[in-house]
C-alpha cells in the first residue's frame, strides 16, 4: 500500500486522535451522565471542526514541506473533500441514531454511553475497512468499479428510499436478536442485562447497542468505497474517516430535535453518492481534478441543506411510534 504518510505523520494523527478522545471522554462527560444543552453541543462541533481544519492545514504544510508545493495543495485538497463527504454521511448517521433512541425511548443520561461506544466502533471498523480495501485496491485494480458500481446503486436506493419513514418492525436484525434472547421490558440504569447465567435477561439498553453497531457497519460500508474515489491513500482515507466521525456525538446533540428540518437532506447525500460511483467507474477515462470534486460536493450537501431549511416539508412528518421495548421471553 502505497501512502505519502511517514513514521512521524501516523505518531502526529495516533497522538492528536488519542488526545481528542481523552479529552472528549473527560471535558463533555464533566458531572456524570447528563443532558447536553444546545449551546455546549455547538461549541463542540465547532471545536471538532476547527481540529480538523488544523490538523488539514498542517497535513497540507507539512506535506508541502516534503514533496513540493503542488504535491501538498492536492494532498490538503484530498483531504478536505474526504471530510466533507464523511461528514455528511455521518449526518445521515445521526439521524439513524435519533430513529433509533426515540423508538426505544432511550433515557437522555444514558445517551451520551450508548453515543460513545457507537462511535468508538465506528473508528475500529472503519479503519480495519480502509486498510483491506487498500490492500484489495493495490493488488486488484478491477475492484475500482466494484466499489463504483455498489456506490451508484446506493445512491439509486437511497433516493427511492429518501422521505418515507423507516419501519423497524421489520428490520431483521431486530427480529432476530428480539426473538432469540430474553428481554425485560424497562430500563436499569446503565444496566444491560440483569441476572446471571440461564436467569440473566436483557435491558432495551442492549438492543440499542447492537442496532447502533449494525448501523455502525452498515454506514462504514458505504463510506469506504466514497473515500476511495477520491484518494487511494491509506492515510487520508483514515485521517479524514476518524476526524469526520470524532465530532458525532457533539453533532448529534447539536441535530437533536432539529432532524425533521433537513427533510432533503438524503436526497443530496443519494445525488454524492452517485456522482462518487460515476466518477470511480470513469477514473480510468477521465480524472476529474481533487478541486472540482469538492466543488460539486460541497455544491451538492450545501444546497440540500439551504432548501431544506427555505422550504420546509409541506406534509409532517408521521409522529414515532411510542417507544416499545420487546416483551420478555419466558
Amino acid at each position: 500500500m502505497q501512502t505519502i504518510a511517514s513514521p512521524f505523520l501516523w505518531l502526529v494523527f495516533g497522538g492528536v486522535v488519542l488526545a481528542a478522545l481523552a479529552i472528549d471522554l473527560v471535558l463533555m462527560r464533566h458531572g456524570g451522565p447528563h443532558k447536553v444543552t444546545f449551546r455546549e453541543a455547538a461549541w463542540w462541533s465547532l471545536g471538532w471542526v476547527a481540529l480538523a481544519l488544523a490538523f488539514n492545514a498542517w497535513l497540507w504544510w507539512q506535506t508541502g514541506q516534503q514533496f513540493g508545493a503542488a504535491a501538498g495543495q492536492r494532498i490538503g485538497m484530498e483531504f478536505l473533500t474526504g471530510y466533507l463527504v464523511e461528514k455528511a454521511l455521518a449526518i445521515d448517521n445521526i439521524f439513524v441514531f435519533l430513529m433509533l433512541f426515540g423508538y426505544f425511548a432511550v433515557p437522555e443520561a444514558q445517551r451520551q454511553r450508548v453515543l460513545v461506544i457507537g462511535i468508538l466502533g465506528a473508528i475500529v471498523l472503519r479503519a480495519i475497512l480502509i486498510f483491506i480495501g487498500a490492500a484489495l485496491l493495490a493488488r486488484f485494480h478491477w475492484i475500482l468499479y466494484l466499489f463504483g458500481a455498489f456506490l451508484l446503486l446506493t445512491g439509486v436506493k437511497m433516493w427511492r428510499a429518501a422521505g418515507a419513514p423507516p419501519d423497524l418492525e421489520r428490520n431483521p436484525v431486530l427480529r432476530w436478536v428480539t426473538a432469540r434472547l430474553p428481554f425485560l421490558r424497562r430500563y436499569y440504569g446503565s444496566a444491560l442485562w440483569i441476572g446471571r447465567g440461564a436467569r440473566r435477561k436483557f435491558t432495551p439498553l442492549f438492543i440499542v447497542l447492537v442496532m447502533i453497531a449494525v448501523t455502525d457497519v452498515i454506514f462504514a460500508v458505504d463510506s469506504i468505497p466514497a473515500i476511495f474515489a477520491i484518494t487511494a491513500d491509506p492515510f487520508i482515507v483514515l485521517t479524514s474517516n476518524v476526524f469526520a466521525v470524532l465530532g458525532l456525538r457533539a453533532m448529534f446533540f447539536l441535530l437533536q430535535g432539529m432532524a425533521d428540518r433537513f427533510h432533503l437532506l438524503p436526497y443530496g447525500l443519494a445525488l454524492v453518492l452517485a456522482f462518487i460511483g460515476a466518477k470511480m467507474l470513469l477514473a480510468d477515462l477521465y480524472k476529474l481534478p481533487v478541486l472540482l470534486s469538492l466543488a460539486v460536493v460541497a455544491g451538492i450537501v450545501g444546497s440540500t441543506i439551504a432548501l431544506s431549511l427555505l422550504r420546509p416539508a409541506r406534509t409532517p412528518v408521521p409522529a414515532r411510534r411510542p417507544a416499545r421495548p420487546p416483551p420478555a421471553r419466558r
